[in-house]
């Protein structure tokens, strides 16, 4: 399967400054992911046996539900309901044979998908990419420097990858520019939160009622511990 679907230049992703460039960037993934295996890779048998072997979860599931090539979903799914028939459920039953204590490093085909694994192996890759750059490029530090914010899974996966990868001195500063990101925006929107809660006490109440910057602050909560925004 060609990596290259799975690589995107870095600066692309953080020159917009718009939200957590980390969501952006597995977004990237995803998207360009569940595109390529709903076309050109239909055809292509070492891709054909990684999702009949992996499958996909619901979201992925529904999002090739979307696409507007069908045929490469039934030929897909036809496939991997004969391995399945053939194998007699071969994954779940030693599952469930397997002791309590062991079961959960024992997957099957319910907690694995093809396009979660393929963003993981991209996301993972990029990551390094982030910390490598950031310690080799002083524009690179001013750009990573100006983001909107770091949503909290994705701070953590920054913070990880800069402590696998780089050298003390540089992973100290590389830390504090990734906290930072999250600091400000936690600052903000925790304002905001305790704001829009105070709106409800009735002496604030009223026509003229002063919500400032309140209104989507629940929504922009999630974002920042969740990375995921309902308000798209």
């Amino acid at each position: 399967m060609r990596d290259s679907i799975y690589t995107i230049p870095v600066s692309e992703v953080f020159e917009p400054k718009c939200g957590c460039p980390i969501c952006s960037m597995e977004r990237t993934l995803e998207q360009r992911c569940v595109e390529y295996i709903m076309g050109a890779a239909m055809m292509e048998p070492d891709v054909r046996i990684e999702t009949n072997r992996l499958g996909f979860c619901v979201k992925h599931f529904d999002q090739m539900l979307h696409q507007k090539n069908r045929l490469s979903l039934a030929l897909m799914l036809e496939s991997q309901l004969k391995e399945l028939a053939a194998a007699d459920f071969k994954d779940i039953k030693t599952r469930a044979e397997t002791k309590a204590k062991k079961r959960e490093g024992v997957p099957t085909i319910n907690h694995t998908c093809f396009v979660c694994e393929k963003i993981e192996w991209g996301l993972s890759r990029m990551l390094i990419t982030v910390a490598d750059q950031y310690a080799k490029d002083e524009e690179f530090r001013r750009l990573f420097s100006e983001q909107e914010f770091l949503c909290l899974p994705h701070l953590e996966r920054v913070l990880c990858a800069g402590a696998d990868h780089l050298p003390k001195k540089v992973w100290l500063q590389f830390k504090e520019a990734a906290l930072e990101l999250a600091r400000k925006p936690l600052k903000e929107v925790g304002e905001d939160v305790s704001h829009f809660c105070k709106m409800f006490d009735y002496r604030n109440a009223g026509e003229g009622a002063d919500w400032g910057n309140s209104r989507d602050s629940i929504e922009r909560a999630i974002r920042l511990l969740t990375g995921v925004d309902f308000r798209e």
